[in-house]
């Protein structure tokens, strides 16, 4: 039995629950190649062999309007080339399911993919001609001389101008748009090297020199795009987060039209109110409420989570998440460019182009790059002139100057790990809005916790009074109604209807709960001491635990009690904080015994209850003041005032909109221990952007004196320039493995190895 015949007994089963993409969703992922030609790409992750290729590519040739299909195995993905009207191609998928390969579609990623082979091009060619012209150079170095050497040099002048032209006109055209636009960048300083090289060759050959340099020159373009090529497949590593984050998007969905039909709609046509099928193994396309069906959903790669959440009607649903068992009716309620998916790819694109403080000093001594090189190397140049007198050396020298001092490792030092360290975060669960957070998130000095929906889940139990009346329940329905924090949306849950209990005019009070007017009454549902005073609050409400009372004119009508849970990993984030050194503190608008008895748990001396959100402010300032850096830690509307004051601040997806706008960073997991790994994950990031700095400032220093002595050549200068920014991208790539991961809140070593000491060797 071979490999294929194992995979495609399982596939089989797996094509009969009728999981493949819709044809509509084929055609508009496909890519129009002119006259009714289009090609579609296929990712089939059953592919093992040679067997599987062969059995592959005789299924797709089979089948009608094919007329091309090429797989490649390393990659496990399959390009069918196919004529005939978009909206109907090929049987792709069911063909290649009958035979036990179940495919899905693949996007080419075509910007990345051109670049690369723009720059494999480009090394091509150069690595060529410089292997030829160093086979000509051994001849000429041989001993050869009079015509037949001068022949030699004028082949491999021949041969150095297409690898001048061609490969280098990367660094040419990049010289050029930054001159023209009156600026400089690292490759002018190289295209001057490049051309220096190359006429100072040329000149020798005029001059029927016994030695022309032209292995040299083609040396040095071949050897500047290999780091070139090394450095965008390093980065474009280090970039994946966003584009997972892209990938959840599907092309489109299928619509419930207004009279029944189903239809299909690329995704930017699936307004508010639609109603869009989504059919297991599909993902949700927008923002929406299950209406019908009943499923589990796999939200993984956005909120980390490996467990699958049953859904059914009513159920709120965000984009990107795979619909796994059943199929489901959704009421989108955004659009593509609004939906919750949209808003983090967002965030990412946002917190990798955020400007940190180290990100900023190497940005300005990358642009003094220029200036001082040029100067440096006009220094050298007339230098070794006045002390030689030979100007072929002396240009040479100052040609390696040029390439030897390139400024990629100082550039990239701090970028590259922020857009790493974005990656390692979004990995977890975990949204940076901002790059410069990163920085103050490694510097903070004290944790702040609100209590309700951050500590706890928020989601609370309401315990029923033995005796409700239904007056008391119906406008308590009707007044919880109007507010989204917890305990009024546990209430609405849990009483009955609010049998259309007529409210004149109703305002939430943040911080307090929600008032409303019933012709001369005024109805209050919210916090005791809000809704009946402080003093009726105290004598006649049981503060044991949380709770929410309604009132009218001020007196007290029914007492609600309110139970919540902690999250998981709360105890253990706690514990391995206060070995960390962070003082903590929880400020709550809970009353005290509720607080109280979650610090207690938790081992936090500094508890604060019964906090409005003026409060909570003062709190986080006067740490300010005191020269603490706070990281606030807080989930609802009243607690965005001192989310924004804060030093560095976190909030869950579950938290108000408010609160996740004024956090700088998103978890998404309900384990607590998240921040932990937020907070290691800062502090490496920090530690590896001074190694890189301080890598970047040693390379200069001690390679810039040598390039200036004479002990470098053009072509070794092209290699060390390209090592150390290879160096600096593979070192910031640590970040990104998996053997860095925190061992779970042990003591810590020194200030820059948190979460996990052991690691930091």
């Amino acid at each position: 039995m071979t490999c294929c015949a194992s995979f495609a007994t399982h596939d089989r089963r797996a094509s009969d629950s009728g999981i493949e993409p819709p044809g509509e969703e084929v055609a508009w992922a496909s890519q129009p190649l002119g006259e009714d030609t289009y090609r579609t790409v296929v990712s089939i992750p059953a592919l093992r062999c040679g067997a599987c290729i062969v059995a592959v590519e005789q299924a797709l040739m089979a089948q009608p309007g094919v007329s091309a299909a090429r797989v490649n195995l390393s990659t496990r993905r399959a390009a069918v080339i196919w004529t005939g009207q978009q909206d109907q191609p090929p049987a792709i998928f069911s063909a290649l399911a009958s035979i036990g390969y179940p495919a899905t579609l693949a996007s080419e990623e075509r910007g990345r993919d051109e670049e690369v082979t723009k720059l494999f091009k480009a090394v091509a060619v150069a690595g060529f001609s410089a292997m030829n012209i160093m086979l000509l150079s051994v001849s000429a170095w041989s001993g050869a001389d009079g015509d037949v050497r001068q022949g030699f040099h004028l082949v491999s002048a021949a041969l150095a101008l297409p690898a001048l032209i061609y490969s280098g006109r990367i660094f040419f055209i990049s010289a050029w748009s930054a001159l023209r636009a009156g600026r400089t960048n690292m490759d002018v300083p190289i295209s001057v090297g490049l051309v220096l090289a190359f006429g100072l060759s040329l000149y020798d050959v005029s001059q029927e020199a016994p030695h022309a340099y032209f292995d040299a020159a083609t040396s040095l373009i071949f050897f500047l795009l290999i780091g070139r090529t090394l450095e965008l497949l390093m980065r474009e590593r280090s970039r994946s987060a966003v584009s997972a984050l892209s990938r959840l998007e599907p092309a489109g969905g299928h619509v419930v039209g207004a009279n029944g039909e189903t239809i299909y709609l690329p995704l930017h046509e699936i307004k508010p109110a639609m109603q869009v099928i989504v059919n297991p193994g599909h993902r949700v396309p927008v923002d929406g409420i299950v209406r019908d069906g009943v499923s589990e959903l796999d939200a993984s790669l956005i909120t980390g989570e490996s467990r699958w959440s049953p859904c059914g009607p009513g159920t709120l649903v965000q984009a990107g998440v795979l619909n796994q068992s059943g199929r489901i009716v959704v009421e989108a309620t955004a659009t593509a460019t609004t939906s919750f998916l949209a808003q983090m790819v967002n965030l990412m694109q946002a917190a990798e182009q955020g400007g940190p403080q180290y990100r900023g000093i190497a940005e300005r001594a990358a642009r003094l790059y220029s200036p001082v090189i040029h100067t440096l190397a006009l220094f050298a140049l007339v230098g070794w002139l006045q002390q030689t007198g030979d100007w072929h050396q002396s240009l040479s020298v100052a040609i390696s100057v040029l390439i030897i001092t390139c400024p990629c490792a100082l550039g990239l030092a701090v970028p590259i790990t922020q857009v790493i360290a974005a990656r390692r975060l979004f990995q977890r669960g975990i949204i940076m809005k901002d790059g410069a957070a990163l920085e103050r998130l490694a510097e903070a000095s004290s944790v702040t916790f609100d209590k309700t929906g951050t500590l706890t889940f928020g989601q609370y139990q309401l315990v029923m009074p033995k005796a409700l009346m239904r007056y008391s329940a119906s406008i308590s329905s009707a007044l919880a109604k109007h507010s989204r924090h917890p305990a009024a949306v546990a209430i609405a849950r849990s009483v009955s209807p609010d049998d259309g209990f007529a409210l004149d005019h109703v305002e939430e009070i943040v911080g307090c709960g929600v008032e409303a007017v019933v012709g001369t009454d005024i109805y209050r549902l919210g916090r005791p001491a809000w809704a009946i005073g402080e003093e009726q609050a105290v004598a006649t409400v049981d503060e044991s635990a949380s709770r929410a009372v309604l009132s009218k004119n001020g007196t007290l009508l029914e007492s609600f009690e309110l139970k919540d849970q902690l999250r998981p990993g709360t105890v253990q984030l706690a514990a391995a904080l206060r070995k960390e050194g962070y003082p903590l503190s929880i400020v709550s608008g809970d009353n005290a015994n509720a607080v109280s008895a979650i610090a207690s748990k938790l081992q936090i001396q500094d508890a604060s209850a019964n906090l409005l959100p003026v409060e909570k402010l003062e709190r986080v300032r006067r740490a300010r003041d005191n020269g603490e850096k706070v990281l606030m830690i807080g989930d609802g509307l009243n607690d965005a005032p001192a989310l924004a004051a804060a030093y560095v601040s976190m909030a869950p997806a579950t938290a108000a909109e408010v609160g996740r706008k004024q956090a700088d960073f998103v978890f998404m997991s309900d384990d607590l221990r998240v921040i932990g790994e937020a907070i290691f994950t800062a502090k490496w990031a920090r530690r590896i952007v001074r190694q890189n700095l301080g890598m970047a400032i040693i390379y200069n220093a001690v390679c810039v004196p040598i390039a200036v002595a004479g002990f470098v050549t053009p072509l070794v200068a092209a290699i060390a320039m390209s090592f150390s920014s290879i160096a600096v991208i593979a070192n910031a790539l640590r970040l990104s493995s998996d053997r860095m991961q925190p061992l779970p809140f042990q003591p810590k070593e020194s200030d820059d190895a948190p979460f996990g000491n052991s690691l930091a060797a």
